[in-house]
């Protein structure tokens, strides 16, 4: 059974010495209310906007990285993971410039930190629905640091920041991890749990009761999952902005760039009934 997480920090212009001394133990923090409301309807518009772009222009792929479909609850055609959002967007590119997020640099300690917004999966928007033509439900337990060894590289720190949009208390499922699990050796790291296949819970689990507008950053080497929520249709609805920070060598994606094998093995979780929704039979639903 999941614990939940207790209180959440504010964010001011840096971070105070109790906030890192939290997450060097915990390899996870909470900050409250990161963003306004009116800023949260901002970016779901923004969202909105460079998802209809995208299927209007046959996008399926960006950068090397697949874009996940799926259909909302009106059936409508939905993008469920877009990769890259900043490159088709202007106000998502200028809130990735937010002084606050640079900050949080200082969370990888003497390492040099910068986001990533041309690399890796660049800035990432996870919209997770439970319908039964959702292609994201749910997501099985994994860390983000193997994306390295997969792209021929040694595993360097980073940071995943969450920016949440919707409201998700605790019993509504969502984001859990293992406290600690960054300070793990590589054997751990590897082979604690199968990679997105595994989705049970575990006794150690901790969740959060979170609100739009809250900012999660976990270390990149920490155990975590999405549970999927109990509730159907619209009332599970989470959608989140996760944003890179990395270290390292500069290496952006391209065009040309291929598609990594951790994006085919993450697929065997996504879609429980093991259909593939694609993104000509969303074209012809919305044609007809």
């Amino acid at each position: 059974m999941s614990k939940k997480a207790t209180g959440g920090f504010y964010f001011g212009d840096t971070l105070t010495h109790e906030q890192t001394r939290y997450f060097d133990r915990h390899g996870i923090i909470q900050f409250k209310s990161f963003i306004d409301k009116a800023t949260v309807k901002l970016l779901l518009d923004e969202i909105a906007g460079t998802q209809r772009y995208l299927l209007d222009h046959g996008i399926s792929k960006v950068n090397g990285i697949p874009l996940k479909f799926g259909q909302d609850v009106d059936g409508s055609a939905l993008i469920q993971r877009i990769a890259f959002a900043s490159h088709y967007n202007l106000v998502l590119k200028k809130f990735l410039q937010d002084p606050r997020l640079a900050a949080l640099t200082s969370l990888l300690g003497d390492y040099q930190g910068r986001i990533g917004e041309n690399e890796k999966d660049g800035l990432v928007v996870n919209h997770y629905v439970n319908t039964p033509d959702s292609a994201f439900r749910q997501l099985g337990w994994h860390t983000d640091s193997p994306r390295d060894l997969f792209l021929g590289r040694r595993i360097r720190p980073m940071l995943n920041v969450g920016l949440h949009l919707d409201d998700c208390p605790f019993e509504n499922g969502g984001l859990r991890v293992l406290p600690g699990t960054h300070k793990q050796g590589l054997f751990r790291l590897l082979f604690r749990k199968k990679y997105f296949i595994d989705n049970n819970a575990d006794a150690r689990e901790v969740g959060f009761d979170i609100a739009a507008g809250d900012l999660t950053v976990h270390d990149g080497r920490i155990w975590h999952r999405v549970q999927q929520s109990p509730l159907p249709g619209a009332a599970s609805r989470r959608r989140v902005m996760y944003i890179p920070i990395i270290t390292g060598d500069y290496q952006p994606k391209s065009a040309a760039s291929p598609t990594p094998f951790y994006h085919k093995l993450a697929q065997l979780s996504l879609n429980p009934s093991g259909r593939k929704i694609s993104l000509a039979a969303l074209q012809a639903k919305r044609q007809s």
